[in-house]
């Protein structure tokens, strides 16, 4: 949750009515990684009322990118660091 209150949820089912765009044409354009498919409605609901959380930063980064909202953002709002600065991880 942001300091303004807001969830991960919040923020993507904002931005997503704010593009005019159903939950279904959402969930049609998140690709799942490795050649998954998209995915589906019921996880995108899920993920919007904060019964589940992004399973992985790549699904933040297809929502930033998507959405147009800032991917540092949406990181904080996941309570997640993005891959690339995790311990352990190499900095390129």
């Amino acid at each position: 949750m942001s300091a303004d209150g807001v969830t991960f949820g919040q923020a993507i089912s904002k931005a997503r009515k704010a593009l005019g765009l159903s939950q279904k044409e959402l969930a049609a354009r998140v690709m799942k990684e490795e050649g998954g498919g998209s995915i589906s409605p019921q996880y995108l609901n899920d993920i919007e009322h904060d019964r589940r959380s992004p399973s992985s930063g790549h699904l933040i980064r297809q929502f930033s990118g998507i959405l147009n909202i800032p991917e540092d953002y949406l990181y904080a709002l996941a309570g997640r660091l993005p891959d690339d600065l995790r311990p352990g991880r190499k900095s390129v």
